[in-house]
């Protein structure tokens, strides 16, 4: 009964991610994964909301935190992307074995990166936040947050790693609603923990940490009854498992490049800062306002990428080049139009956008230019956001990486650099439609790259298909 029932779910994988027309397998792989990556940029947002009622040190000592905390969704949801892309393209292939192989060596690095984090969360904890503050209050309560998160970190691990393998197999909506009970116990019980309320211990900064942790735990034993209920024909493999190095490096050379791109943006947070930093603090303001306002665009793409990449990769496996093709241009006409709205915004409603952050209007008037100038690279963008991606379910996760840091940590700071001296800020607001159609362009010569080796192997084996036909 086993057996049948898992070949009735190979079965199911095979006509949903190989058969079903493309446009409306899109949208339903995507608008979860969309709504599951809003929620779960929530949970450090949440923490700071309450934990800013306690005191300014305290949310800077959260606020300190977060970088240790981005460092595990980033390993978590990289190493997942790879598992997730590797199983995509091996079921794809009709190589079940395979895919089951790399589900097992998935579930060891899950464990090994559960064993750094504790390392990490109780050793590195207090020198990396003494790095940005000598205050003895905040020092002691961004390393208590820092080592209960961290050092728990593998709930959260377990659960991206049963979300890759879900989504590998088509299945987005069940990941949204983990997800979601785990933000609505962390939203719960964060105030109960922080201030004390009923027979809950006042906790402070430490009871926003254990509320986080719980929705995790929440969010990891669903995942765990739910992979052992419906797995997708997926399983951990006990008999005859041989690990291979080989598989951990095909793992992590599409791994390493998504967790990098994670942390990017916190990186170029940093260098952006010290560069404004050195003209004027309200542009440094400002700056941190953009990046939040720039979520409204891209969090839709990238939650759209995500539900693209085990199309991609089941179809490439299984050598339907017309569905990868067809699944990319929807993609991008998709996200093209998310992003034409968001160019709209900006570029017409800057002021009245900026006004709701600024009550002295020293913020709008840098902040109006430097939104019009930024927003018209959005459109090239498109393609910057969605081929990375592509490349990431092909296994090409150099050419994903090198795309993303052109568009981030390359070209920005050095043309910021070069473009100040003789322009200003505006020079840096310049550096980004600048930096965006370079890597438009980069990525498009790299798809093309692709189709033309693509074209070539199946042209070798069609020969090879011919000349054996011949003997």
């Amino acid at each position: 009964m086993e057996d049948a029932s898992r070949a009735e779910e190979r079965s199911n994988t095979e006509s949903f991610l190989g058969k079903k027309k493309v446009f409306p397998l899109l949208m339903k792989m995507a608008i979860p994964t969309v709504l599951s990556m809003f929620i779960q940029s929530m949970y450090n947002v949440v923490d700071s909301f309450f934990v800013a009622r306690l005191s300014e040190g305290a949310l800077n000592a959260v606020s300190l935190a977060f970088p240790l905390q981005n460092l595990v969704l980033a390993v978590s949801v990289g190493a997942g992307v790879g598992i997730g892309a590797r199983i995509s393209r091996a079921l794809g292939e009709k190589k079940r074995e395979e895919a089951n192989s790399y589900v097992t060596h998935g579930a060891i690095l899950t464990a090994f990166h559960a064993l750094l984090f504790v390392l990490v969360g109780i050793f590195l904890s207090g020198p990396f936040l003494s790095m940005y503050t000598d205050d003895p209050l905040i020092l002691q309560q961004g390393k208590a947050y820092a080592m209960i998160v961290v050092s728990c970190a593998v709930f959260s691990l377990v659960y991206i790693y049963i979300e890759k393998l879900l989504q590998a197999v088509g299945n987005t909506l069940f990941p949204m609603f983990m997800q979601g009970v785990g933000a609505i116990v962390n939203i719960l019980l964060d105030p109960l923990f922080i201030y004390g309320i009923w027979i809950f211990p006042e906790m402070g900064v430490a009871g926003a940490a254990l509320a986080t942790v719980i929705g995790q735990i929440c969010s990891c034993v669903l995942a765990l009854v739910f992979i052992f209920w419906k797995s997708g024909g997926l399983k951990i493999e006990r008999k005859g498992f041989r690990f291979s190095w080989k598989k951990v490096g095909a793992i992590y050379s599409v791994g390493i490049p998504s967790a990098m791109m994670i942390a990017m943006p916190s990186v170029l947070i940093s260098v952006m800062n010290a560069i404004l930093g050195n003209v004027s603090e309200i542009a440094v303001n400002f700056y941190g306002i953009y990046y939040k306002l720039q979520t409204i665009v891209y969090v839709p793409a990238s939650g759209l990428v995500q539900g693209m990449r085990p199309i991609v990769a089941y179809n490439h496996g299984a050598k339907y080049y017309r569905r990868v093709d067809e699944t990319v241009l929807w993609s991008v006409v998709f996200v093209g139009s998310i992003i034409a709205l968001g160019t709209l915004l900006f570029e017409l409603f800057p002021s009245q956008i900026l006004s709701l952050f600024d009550t002295t209007g020293a913020l709008v008037e840098i902040g109006v230019p430097a939104l019009r100038i930024i927003a018209a690279g959005f459109i090239l963008s498109t393609l910057g956001v969605i081929l990375p991606g592509a490349f990431e379910a092909l296994g090409m996760g150099i050419h994903s990486l090198s795309v993303t840091l052109i568009r981030q940590l390359i070209l920005i700071p050095v043309l910021s650099l070069a473009f100040m001296p003789s322009l200003g800020l505006t020079g840096v607001w310049l550096s980004y439609p600048i930096a965006e159609t370079v890597a438009a362009a980069v990525s498009l010569v790299f798809y093309l790259g692709y189709r033309k080796k693509r074209l070539k192997v199946g042209l070798a084996e069609e020969n090879g298909s011919a000349i054996r036909d011949l003997k």
